[in-house]
Order: C-alpha cells, then structure tokens, then sequence
C-alpha cells in the first residue's frame, strides 16, 4: 500500500461523494409494485369470515386520514331528479391504487350464480364481476362481549338474534373496509352506513346491466356512496321513462362537464358549502325539463354519492369496455356504502354477493382469481 505525506491528511480529498441511489418512485399504475407490505397489526377475524382479513399497512392508513377528500367536490343536479356529490378524486391516486392491490389481494371474492325468472323461463345466470359483501341492516347490531368478540345482536332489545332471522350468516365490516366507511360518512353528512358492497372488475369484459338502488330495504331517498379504485372505467346513468316517454333515451351520453341548461346555455358553477368546505354545482338558469344521458370517466380515487331522488328516478351502469390493452385490460374495484334498514336488504346482499358457491382469492403469481381448491376462474359471461 502506498504512503501518504503527512500533508496528505490535512489536504481536502478529492475523491467525489459516494452518490445514493435514488428510491424508485411510486407507481401510479394500480398493476404494477404488488408485493405484500408486512404490517403488524393483528387482522379481523371472525367467525362469519371464511380467512382473516389483514388491516390496513401503515402507509395507506395514513394516507387516507391525512389526505381525504383530495379534491373539492362539485354538486350535479341540473337535470330532473339528479342530486350527485361528485370527488374527482376523493383518495390522491397514489393512494387509491395501493389501496386497489391491497384489498384486490386480501378480500374474499366470489362469483355469484343465481336463477332468474323471466315469464314462464328460468335462467341460470353468472354475475358479470367479482363480488364480497359485508355489513347488517340496522335492526341488528354487532357488538363486542365479554370475550371481546362481536356477537351479533337485537337494535332494540340488546339480545341475540333469532336463529332463524336470516337465511344468511351476516359478516361485521372488516376494519380495512371500516375506515373508509367513517370517512365517507363525514364528508357526506350521512351517518349510519351499515353494509359495504364491493365488485371487483377484472377486465372490460367484466359489468353491470343499468339498474338502480331504490329497494324498499334502503328506505325513502337513500344515499349510495361508490368509490373507484384501479382501472378507469365509463359510469353512466339515464333517467327512467316519464309519463309519455318524455326522456332522451337514444341520444348521445353527455359527460358531466359537456351538460348543458335547458336552453342550450352553458353550464355555470356555484359555490356551496358542503361539510365545512366549498363545492362546485352545476347548474343552469333551471333544471333541464328532457334528461340528457350522462357518461363519467371514474379513475382510481374517484367517488360519486347519489343522494336524494336520483335513485327513484334513475338508472346507472358500468357497460363492457372494448380493447385488449390500456385501461380495458386493467382491474378495477368498485366500493359502495349504503344503509339497509330491514332484515330483507341482508338476506338480498348475501344472496347476490356471497350466494353458495366457492370462495376465490387473488393470486399474484397466476394475476388471477383463484378458487381455494386450486382452480383459476377467468372472468366469464
């Protein structure tokens, strides 16, 4: 080894700093980076759950209650009937694609079959998506006992349940679920949301036919808030037929910021509070008298609340999505928050949600549904 002057030692080097590698960014694509984050929470569990459903990571946590809602939300309710909250997004899109891989990855899905009747023809029907579903109607409770465990109970009495009450075996909102579920609750000025709906939408071939929340389980004017993690897929909606068929049925969709005021007059913005914040309303000098359809882009983070009239009046749809590459190829899951009131709003939930067939989980090496007997399940028709 080579000697050094003493001189040496006190002279400044000239040998660069080491540069540090810089960490990778995080992804905005909701397919990608799906390696499992250790947490070490415990997970929920309960009897009703066929596995245990992990807890939020950290980081996620912390990113939905530092960071939501991520936008101002603006109010649609210049057509008949129309009453939207809509946050473009609700959850910063980094987020909200964590969020997609973490509950894609530790849910249990199902894929519902069910017999429909129409006239004198039965017909056995697949659900189009992945379904799960938790939650109770508000005649029943779940609450912690003296083993801390959730026994479900009678609203009223505070007693268990009749066995026979449900044809179902009602599953408490999991905590990863039940977060997201109180701060939907405050941003929308509604408390009491008691069922969690979740449809996974494994590609454009996956959907849902146009339809409307408006069962009587839900009560008069219920709220329905949806929110968009994943893939950005097209959300429409069209009014239901008035008397003489008074509505625009065959015309165009109508994104949301291409509606027009009924005399063809631009669409002007107004400023409303909404939970102690500000919102932008679409509206014209009046409500439009002939609905025009409306097509939304929902990209990850996005949520869309339909209060009010619009589910007695309305009708909305995730239609198939042509393409083998981009945004139709990729997964989408779709999360709704309602409020059942009757024991038969539970029993219609588990029935079309859970049924009695298996339960699939997603696995990242086959970037599939997979059956707990080991068979992979494409999306199928």
């Amino acid at each position: 080894m080579a000697k050094r002057t003493l001189d040496a030692f006190f002279k400044p080097s000239t040998t660069p700093p080491k540069r540090h590698k810089p960490e990778p960014a995080e992804s905005n694509n909701p397919e990608t980076n799906n390696v499992p984050i250790e947490d070490t929470k415990p997970p929920s569990q309960h009897p009703s759950y066929p596995i245990p459903i992990a807890q939020l990571p950290s980081h996620i946590e912390a990113g939905l209650e530092h960071s939501t809602p991520a936008s101002t939300p603006r109010e649609i309710n210049n057509q008949p009937h129309l009453d939207l909250l809509h946050f473009q997004p609700y959850i910063p899109r980094p987020t909200a694609n964590e969020l997609f891989k973490f509950l894609r990855r530790e849910l249990p899905f199902y894929r519902v079959q069910y017999t429909a009747r129409r006239g004198d023809t039965e017909t056995q029907i697949t659900t189009p998506r992945w379904t799960t579903v938790f939650g109770v109607d508000e005649t029943s409770t779940f609450t912690q006992d003296n083993s801390n465990n959730l026994a479900l109970l009678e609203t009223k009495t505070n007693t268990p349940i009749p066995k026979t009450k449900y044809q179902c075996t009602p599953r408490p909102i999991p905590a990863c679920l039940d977060l997201l579920r109180k701060q939907v609750e405050a941003v929308d000025n509604k408390t009491g949301y008691n069922f969690c709906l979740v449809n996974y939408y494994a590609g454009g071939d996956d959907s849902i036919a146009f339809h409307s929340d408006d069962e009587r389980f839900l009560g008069p004017e219920p709220n329905i808030a949806s929110l968009s993690l994943g893939g950005e897929r097209d959300f429409l909606m069209k009014h239901k037929p008035l008397a003489g068929g008074n509505v625009n049925q065959t015309g165009r969709c109508v994104p949301a910021h291409e509606m027009t005021g009924p005399d063809g007059t631009g669409v002007t913005r107004a400023s409303r509070t909404v939970s102690g914040g500000t919102s932008s309303t679409l509206s014209g000098s009046k409500v439009a008298t002939v609905p025009q359809q409306i097509k939304m882009k929902l990209g990850s983070g996005d949520m869309v609340i339909m209060r009010g009239t619009t589910q007695s009046n309305w009708l909305h749809s995730i239609p198939k999505r042509k393409g083998k590459a981009g945004e139709a190829m990729k997964g989408r899951i779709n999360i709704t928050f309602r409020r059942a009131v009757v024991p038969g709003g539970t029993n219609n939930y588990y029935h079309y949600n859970v049924g009695s067939g298996g339960m699939y989980r997603w696995d990242e090496v086959a970037r599939e549904m997979v059956l707990q007997d080991g068979k992979v399940e494409r999306a199928t028709q």
